[in-house]
Formats: C-alpha cells, structure tokens, sequence
C-alpha cells in the first residue's frame, strides 16, 4: 500500500475474458465503499484473443494520478498462457501479489515468473466459472480472488455489492446471478497463496 491508502492492480488477460469487465467491477465495489477510484483498460488495435491490460487505482483520498500504473502493488493475470509472452511481474511490489489463474499450484507457476520472490497465488477461475456458469467467463473468480488477496475491501460488503450490481445488471436472467454469486463465493473459498 502506497501513500493514503492507494492500491494499484495491473491486469493482464486477452480480449473476451472479462479482465477490463473485472476491473471495472473492482472500481464500482471500490466506489460503494466509499473509496475513491479509477478503473480504465489500455487499448490499442485489440482483438478478440489479443492481450489486453486494464488498470484500478483504489485510495482513501481523491487521486490526481492519471497514467498506466508502471509499479502495482497487485497483479491479475486472467489468462495463463500470457505467462509465456508478458513479463506480468514488472515493477510489481514485492509486498503484493501476482493472482494467477490456472489449475496449477502456486509453485509450479513461480517458475515461470521470470525470477519473481513475493507471493504467488492461483485459482482455477476456468473450472469455478464452468462449473457455476456453465461457460468460461474467468472474471468473476478472478475479482473474488483479486479483493481477497489484496484485502482492499471488506468480504461480507464486496459480496453484497457484487450481488446488487449482477442483479441490476442481469435482471432479465436470474440463473445469470446466482452463477456469478456462487463463483465469486467458491473463488474467495479456493485461491491459494504460495
């Protein structure tokens, strides 16, 4: 955590994923916590499949920073694969996290963390959205592992604004909430920290 309270996340997925949707959750929650933020994706000529990066700025007091955010204390990496091509742990501080999603454990990722000595910590949002969606949206497990790992918020509020938003959001598909509802619990139950 930097000066007044302010946590900065650094996510890296690929387009279609959810990461900027995830980012912009974490902003919305942040803000109903009466936190100030800044949630915002990096765009360039983005495709589906093609990485992508978003940024959350969350503190206690207004932020007048308005840039990518070069020195996080998180990272997200939605998508495993980017391992190989990113250096996703850059300028990342040792104090924080890298939350990986994969089915792997913790060790087993770090030795693809390019040297990284802080903590190490995975989910398998893949399975948790499958199993409670029925399809692969990885986001919402990995906003659930991101605010828990971070600490940034309080569990029980995180969760009750998270269902207010789905609800307001997918009010024309009930089974829609319930899905999100259950892989954010199941997720916020099963990261790992290594």
């Amino acid at each position: 955590m930097k000066e007044n309270g302010l946590v900065e996340f650094r996510w890296h997925g690929r387009g279609g994923q959810g990461a900027k949707t995830a980012c912009l959750l974490l902003a919305d929650a942040a803000f109903s916590s009466g936190k100030f933020v800044q949630g915002f994706p990096e765009y360039g000529p983005e495709r589906m499949g093609a990485p992508i990066t978003a940024y959350n700025r969350i503190s206690d007091v207004r932020c007048s920073i308005h840039c990518n955010i070069e020195n996080p204390d998180y990272v997200v990496v939605v998508d495993e694969t980017l391992l190989d091509t990113v250096d996703v742990t850059r300028g990342l501080s040792q104090e924080g996290a890298v939350i990986v999603n994969t089915a792997h454990p913790p060790a087993q990722i770090r030795a693809k963390l390019r040297g990284w000595t802080g903590r190490v910590c995975t989910i398998d949002a893949r399975r948790i959205s499958e199993s409670s969606l029925g399809r692969n949206f990885p986001n919402t497990p990995m906003l659930s592992a991101a605010v828990k790992i971070s600490g940034i918020l309080q569990e029980e509020k995180f969760k009750q604004d998270m269902e207010e938003s789905f609800q307001h959001k997918f009010s024309a598909k009930p089974q829609v909430v319930a899905g999100n509802i259950a892989a954010l619990v199941q997720a916020w139950e099963e990261v790992q920290v290594g």
